[in-house]
């Protein structure tokens, strides 16, 4: 089989920015982009254990212990006696989140185990029937929030209640329930709880729901979500509503948001926004075994990483029985503040820009557009050794380059050319955990798509899945054995590839190639062509090798071959083809092609 691999490469200009689906109601969303998750409630004082018994289940999401741990309803509200309300003051997580640079906070105002934390007139589960006196965290959430200038948002389980008899619990899918009983629930509880919520508590920026699967996969109908639906365009028409409704955005273009799965974070860039409900361990709710604790590197990399793609990055605090809130967890929210304290600007009203995601080995990318300059914020995980930052793939020659910690605009020196700006950078970084580039333009600069970067120590890393565009009949094998044996497409037949580089110094540079033979002759070959020269590189047996020792682990074995070098006699975009030619049965199996 001949694939036959067409590279193309296409000169943008871009005419428009902003996400393109982003509706009115949403754009303070898509401008806070950081946000605080709160997970409290009776199951808070539990701490992942009940009479002695852990949490059943691995995932020790310690909110579900009502459910998992099977607690009889009445047993369950005693975990309020354990509460130390003298000292619960919520005002405390909303000067966190502030600290923190958070703009908005969405608290469980009802999770799946149907107790509210307000006083609800509704039913007779809530924080209203069981304190004495009477404490109502919503509402003081609500003046916490307007005190402070930050968005009140609200989390209710809509779907799933385990409090209420006709209320969804997953046992049901044993001991059936009724459309029409579980109708009952929905409009004696959930559509008057949501008018005391909207109706009670000043403005809601958001209503957060947390069915996780389509309605059609579910006892909800799509008539009892709109219902819901249009109840919270009339009673607060601004407020959000998120796809975890139960309505997908194709579905119903009113929804505001996409909310995507627990701590999965963005993979691509969309135009309509989104967000990433996200924990710095692992349970939502408090429990006393947490130990794997993200860094503040990580966190600050899922934020980037998320508004380099358009979305929103929404962070998880679960405060203990007496408000307070892991150290693991505030100390990491704290240092996320005083790095935006500095950096915000690449992320408060920042969006994507329009290179690949993954062009560049030293970070992400996330642009601006202001009164005077377009701006593109380059942040470095990885502060080059070499002190050079390469910047691939932008036309357009920066009018000035600095670092945003530089209060001074001090100009870092650059040089451009084609398609390739390299910067250079100061021997110490400005932050120990993420340090960001400022590169300003005039307007929005030309991209040319469709290249492969320069890496940060000079080289060009070719991948079969770095063509761009991807060739459709292409099969890439992805890593297997916990990655000792890597990716590679296996060429049975004729197999060729193509990448555009831009060479922005010129001069002779040495090609390898990483392949596995299995095969015994030597027949089958190698051809690359590149800047009107050809290269010939006759495949020969690799054998195998030791994955993991003493685990009979052996594993075909991948290696780097030099097959000579090419002279790039001036700077400028040149196509590197690569032809895989198999002569037997065994396949070539092709890893990576590296130019330096």
């Amino acid at each position: 089989m001949k694939n036959l691999i067409v590279f193309a490469c296409l000169l943008c200009s871009i005419t428009s920015f902003a996400q393109k689906n982003t509706n009115e109601r949403a754009q303070w969303f898509t401008d806070s982009r950081f946000g605080m998750f709160i997970h409290w409630g009776v199951y808070s004082a539990a701490e992942g254990y009940w009479k002695g018994e852990k949490l059943r289940h691995d995932n020790d999401y310690a909110e579900w212990i009502l459910y998992r741990n099977r607690i009889d309803r009445d047993e369950y509200v005693t975990l309020l006696d354990l509460f130390q309300w003298d000292e619960i003051d919520p005002e405390e997580w909303v000067i966190l989140a502030k600290k923190s640079g958070m703009k908005y906070i969405t608290i469980t105002a009802k999770h799946h185990d149907g107790f509210g934390l307000w006083d609800s007139k509704v039913s007779d589960y809530d924080l209203g029937d069981y304190t004495n006196p009477k404490r109502d965290i919503i509402a003081e959430m609500a003046e916490a929030c307007k005190k402070h200038g930050i968005k009140l948002c609200l989390y209710y389980s809509h779907w799933v209640d385990w409090e209420h008899p006709l209320g969804w619990d997953h046992s049901r899918e044993i001991y059936k329930l009724s459309a029409s009983d579980y109708d009952r629930y929905w409009q004696q509880k959930v559509i008057p709880q949501i008018t005391e919520l909207l109706t009670n508590y000043g403005e809601i920026s958001m209503l957060w729901f947390d069915m996780w699967i389509h309605h059609s996969e579910s006892i909800v109908s799509k008539e009892q979500l709109l219902q819901l639906k249009s109840l919270i365009r009339d009673l607060q028409p601004n407020c959000l509503v998120n796809s975890r409704l139960g309505l997908s955005i194709d579905e119903d273009p009113d929804i505001d948001y996409k909310t995507l799965g627990d701590n999965q974070l963005g993979d691509k860039k969309e135009d309509f926004p989104w967000q990433s409900p996200a924990t710095v361990a692992h349970s939502w709710g408090f429990h006393s075994s947490d130990s794997q604790w993200k860094s503040t590197t990580t966190l600050l990399k899922s934020l980037i990483g998320n508004v380099s793609l358009n979305g929103n990055f929404m962070l998880n605090i679960g405060p203990r029985a007496n408000g307070d809130v892991p150290y693991e967890i505030s100390q990491r929210m704290l240092e996320m503040g005083k790095w935006l304290q500095v950096n915000g600007e690449s992320i408060y009203g920042a969006e994507a820009f329009d290179l690949n995601k993954d062009l560049h080995d030293w970070g992400k990318i996330t642009c601006k557009q202001d009164e005077s300059s377009f701006k593109l914020f380059l942040h470095i995980y990885n502060w080059p050794l070499n002190k050079q930052l390469n910047l691939t793939g932008i036309s357009a020659t920066p009018q000035k380059v600095y670092l945003l910690a530089d209060k001074q605009k001090s100009p870092l020196s650059f040089s451009h050319s084609g398609a390739f700006t390299e910067v250079a950078l100061p021997a110490d970084q400005p932050d120990p955990y993420v340090s960001v580039v400022i590169v300003e333009y005039p307007s929005k600069p030309e991209i040319t798509d469709g290249l492969v970067a320069k890496t940060s120590d000079d080289g060009y890393s070719l991948l079969p899945g770095n063509q761009n565009p991807q060739p459709q009949p292409i099969k890439i094998t992805p890593p297997a054995k916990y990655g000792t044996i890597p990716a590679f497409v296996a060429a049975d037949g004729v197999t060729d590839f193509s990448w555009k580089i831009y060479v922005d110094q010129p001069g002779t540079k040495r090609v390898d190639v990483s392949y596995s033979f299995q095969g015994n002759r030597n027949n089958s070959q190698i051809v690359l062509k590149a800047s009107g020269q050809s290269l010939y590189h006759s495949v020969h047996p690799t054998g195998q090798t030791v994955g993991e020792p003493n685990q009979d682990w052996h594993i075909d074995n991948f290696e780097s071959n030099e097959i000579g070098t090419i002279d790039f006699p001036q700077p400028g975009f040149y196509t590197i083809e690569l032809s895989i030619q198999p002569t037997e049965a065994d396949p070539i199996k092709f890893q990576w092609l590296w130019i330096n």
